[in-house]
């Protein structure tokens, strides 16, 4: 079950603010006075993290890592794990951190490792960069460098989807052991469904409204067996599709949930054009 807890990877939200408190000294009316350029377009936009170099070592994120920051200063994110919140104060290019609460899931290998770094390289104050889509955050002492590009959002038809954790309600929970990469899923644009439930392939059909997914046709699958862990996840999955699903799309997230709060997400790393 999911925890809440402050987490240091808080900062790399308010680490974007700093950019829109940045600006140039331009003329005005007064001589003798400025007035702050326009502020840098960093708000609205999802941030996907590339790397985070601590100490001189690079790390490379994994899929879903990202964060997005409000126009008023909320921001929100996920460190490829566990999801993060901020509240910040800005002076100049310098932001100041009140860590927000975070959820506190187990992180088996790279991205445990990856959320470690991550809290390590955004504590404290960073300098921001923004050249392009590439936005670059930097610690005072230039050891620790965060960097980060803007990503478009994924479609719901045609993307393939990556299954990465079960839902229950308000809370998520991690995959069995060992099944983690292996159930994908592709929305044709013709309403056909297909992948993988974690051991076997699928094919069905279904119907999508703008709030639901409706399996209207028997789920056909192969028949191999695979590890305990991947036919506890294909079984699971294989149940959840035995009724209407109502799903909420994220930039490049999606979740599915039945009528009793079961459920499960999925992440994203390309979109692709629909099919």
């Amino acid at each position: 079950m999911l925890k809440t807890r402050t987490t240091a990877a808080a900062a790399v939200l308010a680490s974007l603010v700093v950019l829109s408190a940045c600006g140039t000294q331009k003329s005005g009316s007064d001589p003798g006075a400025g007035t702050v350029a326009p502020d840098v377009p960093v708000t609205g936009v999802h941030w996907s993290f590339d790397t985070v170099t601590v100490a001189g070592e690079e790390s490379r994120a994994p899929a879903g890592a990202h964060i997005k920051i409000a126009a008023n200063g909320q921001a929100s994110g996920n460190s490829g794990c566990n999801g993060f919140g901020a509240e910040v104060s800005v002076e100049g290019d310098t932001v100041t951190v009140k860590p927000g609460q975070g959820t506190e899931m187990a992180c088996p290998g790279e991205r445990g490792a990856f959320e470690t770094v991550l809290q390590k390289a955004l504590a404290g104050s960073m300098k921001a960069r923004l050249e392009g889509d590439r936005l670059t955050l930097t610690s005072p002492d230039g050891k620790n460098v965060v960097a980060l590009t803007s990503e478009p959002p994924a479609p719901l038809r045609g993307t393939t989807w990556t299954v990465d954790s079960l839902l229950s309600g308000d809370t998520a929970t991690s995959l069995p052991q060992g099944s983690e990469g292996k159930a994908t899923f592709v929305i044709d644009k013709d309403g056909k469904v297909r992948g993988n439930l974690g051991c076997n392939r699928f094919t069905a059909t279904a119907k999508v409204t703008p709030t639901t997914l409706t399996v209207t046709g028997p789920v056909v699958t192969t028949r191999m067996m695979c590890s305990s862990a991947q036919m506890e996840l294909e079984t699971k999955l294989y149940e959840l599709l035995d009724g209407p699903l109502s799903y909420e799309l994220g930039h490049r997230s999606l979740g599915l949930t039945a009528a009793d709060g079961e459920g499960f997400a999925a992440t994203t790393t390309t979109p692709t054009a629909p099919k």
